[in-house]
């Protein structure tokens, strides 16, 4: 006796089944005209990323020639490019969702062009996904992962760019049929959509609103009492600046600050004490410092003028670049080369005193950079030794 083939369970073929999608909005109308948001934030987010990228990592031609103006030049493209990202989340989770039951078509592939297609959809999707995410722990200052996170973050930046300009590129005469409200594509579908469509874009519009409200008062000041979500306050800290690394998170302690002293070299080294560089003429200037997570904050600094110390050592004028290395016992931004538009401008300085007061330990006592136009990163604490180059 032959046994017949047994059946799948309604239960198995049901998961074996591909989903169904009922929602009418999961069209390509609802989904060009989220992308066109999406596409202009990650637009921001790139050209202020790479602004960002080669200002603390400049390439040896451009190192002596980046611009020290506008002084609050990297407060502005900085916190333009957290407030965007934070804002693409909500627009790339709707798009999304907009998109997702294409992700479910069956068969999965065609054809060699559809096969292609959908390779780079998923390098997008994979792309942008890990560029939003990696960008909101690195604010928060949480890295659960082995890798480095400026290099990829700036590698997989270039491969989001690319993707994206690739996806238009394919799907431009459907983009270009859905357009508008008054485009060929978008006139074909059901007319009652509409209004659910408008609704969930100013729902959208209004989650982007209050993610941007609640964050950008960290570099927006005149904001600082919404900054509820950011993970800084502008007024929150010792001297009433944050704090991102502590003097203890960097090994530095003021039990053996007792015999410091600022050695300087160059064509004529010398070295000076904390008393003797205080003795030495002293300027004032108001400048925002601004780190990489977002949050800046104008201050005024108390200090030396770095160009007279290097003139004192011989640097020539204009042409001498720096290198400066902190007390600070291990970090990536340990010792920081300065270019010679920073170390000559009159702003630059060896800052001693924050907001009227000596600077605090937190804060890179006994001596700090100040630079306009300089990533947070970049403004080294606990100085005590620079070379004119």
């Amino acid at each position: 006796m032959t046994s017949r083939p047994r059946r799948p369970s309604p239960r198995l073929a049901s998961a074996l089944r591909p989903p169904r999608f009922t929602g009418r909005l999961h069209d390509a109308r609802t989904a060009t005209a989220v992308g066109r948001w999406l596409g202009l934030a990650f637009a921001v987010c790139f050209v202020t990323g790479l602004l960002s990228h080669y200002l603390q990592q400049p390439p040896d031609w451009l190192a002596d020639h980046l611009p020290a103006r506008p002084t609050w030049g990297y407060r502005l493209t900085q916190g333009l490019h957290v407030a965007t990202g934070l804002a693409a989340i909500v627009l790339l989770l709707v798009k999304l969702w907009a998109v997702y039951p294409r992700l479910f078509v069956w068969p999965p592939v065609r054809s060699v062009r559809h096969t292609l297609e959908r390779l780079s959809v998923a390098v997008l999707v994979a792309a942008a996904v890990f560029q939003v995410l990696s960008g909101l722990l690195n604010i928060a200052e949480w890295y659960p992962w082995p890798f480095s996170f400026v290099p990829v973050h700036f590698a997989v930046a270039w491969i989001a760019a690319g993707s994206v300009l690739l996806h238009i590129a394919v799907k431009a005469p459907e983009i270009r049929t859905h357009w508008s409200r008054r485009s060929t594509g978008t006139l074909g579908l059901p007319a009652e959509d509409v209004h659910d469509r408008r609704s969930l874009l100013i729902g959208m519009g209004a989650a982007v609103g209050a993610v941007t409200l609640t964050t950008v008062g960290q570099s927006f000041t005149p904001l600082k009492t919404f900054d509820l979500l950011a993970p800084r306050h502008p007024d929150h800290g010792t001297q009433g600046l944050p704090v991102n690394r502590t003097a203890a998170a960097a090994g530095v302690a003021a039990r053996d600050l007792g015999a410091w002293r600022l050695e300087v070299t160059g064509p004529r080294p010398y070295t000076l004490t904390l008393d003797a560089l205080r003795a030495l003429p002293l300027a004032r200037v108001r400048l925002p410092i601004a780190c990489v997570e977002g949050w800046s904050v104008q201050a005024e600094w108390d200090g030396v003028r770095v160009r007279d110390l290097v003139a004192r050592a011989g640097g020539r004028p204009g042409h001498s670049a720096l290198r400066v290395t902190s007390l600070e016992v291990s970090g990536s931004y340990r010792v920081m080369e300065m270019g010679a538009t920073y170390a000559d401008d009159p702003l630059t300085l060896l800052a001693l005193a924050l907001n009227g007061q000596t600077i605090s330990l937190d804060h890179g006592f006994p001596a700090r950079m100040i630079a306009p136009n300089r990533p947070g990163v970049l403004q080294t604490k606990w100085v005590h030794r620079l070379e004119v180059l």
